[in-house]
């Protein structure tokens, strides 16, 4: 395989240091860049620093000046920074919203006037989700719904917000410049290193603590998760392929969809913890159900998700053990 110049950023968050460490055991080389609001320098990323093919790059990308820190010619772009976190979303709207559209922003403007030859966009279901209960979506549910933002009160939609924009920088930007790009729209996407702040981590940590009873906020609405190894494959498959340029993506797995009450149950049995279950009702705005197409990804790149929601729950559970003391 022919060894290409990556740049990844938002690299040393959840996905971005998987994909970036994907990519540099494949034989890339790899520039990460991120400003480390969220992504951490623990010991995981520092040995991925060590290696010969991969360089960090400190920067704001919000400060478009400091873009002038990265080299112009790269293959592929992966622009992965932003603030995700539902904690976030609620805490900080107003920084969500800033952070990810100037960066968005900052980016495409330098990645026109640069020699690099794809760039990729990392969105989310969350651009979608607030109109599942307000309107009667398919599901699985296909790239080509509306996106939406039906309450711009309610600060879980910053993030959304940002990706919907993000999305429509990416299009015509794109379209202007003549430029090829791709876009992802990542859905539930779950695995070690992700933080605190998801359903699975949150979980786990709980079921680690005993936490008896334990609190469901939302039992019933269902979800599928896939497992980060699948998703940066799909990533890199996306980002590859002429296929795909231009395009929107879903990113997920359409398999084993389960009510948020059933997940803690599987969980539950998983790690051999019994409490008693103490139900809550779901944060306003909570989507009701979340579970995307991906036949558009297989018929365009042959892929499949390859870890079963067990076996991936299992490595994750191993990984916050070590953490969480």
């Amino acid at each position: 395989m022919t060894s290409t110049k990556a740049l990844v950023t938002g690299g040393a968050g959840f996905i971005g240091f998987f994909l970036a460490k994907h990519l540099a055991d494949a034989g890339h080389q790899v520039t990460i860049c991120d400003n480390l609001f969220r992504g951490k320098q623990d010991a995981e990323f520092k040995a991925l620093l060590e290696r010969d093919n991969v360089t960090f790059v400190e920067a704001d990308l919000t400060d478009a000046k400091q873009l002038g820190k990265l080299d112009t010619d790269y293959d592929h772009v992966y622009h992965l920074a932003a603030i995700n976190g539902t904690k976030y979303f609620y805490e900080i709207p107003h920084t969500v919203l800033r952070v990810n559209t100037l960066s968005t922003l900052n980016i495409l403007d330098w990645f026109a006037a640069s020699r690099c030859k794809k760039i990729l966009f990392s969105s989310s279901s969350e651009t979608y989700a607030s109109l599942g209960n307000a309107m009667k979506l398919p599901y699985p549910t296909p790239e080509d719904v509306p996106l939406a933002v039906t309450d711009i009160f309610n600060p879980r939609w910053s993030y959304g917000g940002s990706k919907l924009l993000g999305e429509l920088f990416f299009v015509n930007y794109a379209k202007h410049f003549k430029r090829r790009m791709s876009i992802v729209r990542y859905t539930n996407i779950y695995g070690p290193r992700m933080g605190y702040e998801h359903v699975v981590s949150e979980f786990i940590v709980r079921i680690l603590r005993k936490e008896d009873p334990f609190k469901i906020y939302g039992a019933e609405p269902t979800r599928t998760f896939c497992y980060v190894e699948d998703a940066i494959r799909a990533t890199q498959m996306v980002m590859e392929s002429d296929k795909t340029d231009n395009q929107v993506f879903n990113i997920g797995s359409d398999k084993e969809e389960l009510s948020i009450l059933d997940f803690a149950k599987r969980m539950f049995t998983l790690f051999g913890f019994h409490p008693q279950i103490e139900a809550h009702p779901a944060p306003t705005g909570s989507a009701m159900r979340r579970c995307p197409d991906i036949s558009k990804l297989r018929k365009l790149t042959g892929f499949e998700n390859k870890v079963g929601l067990d076996d991936g729950l299992r490595r994750t559970y191993a990984w916050y053990k070590e953490q969480v003391k």
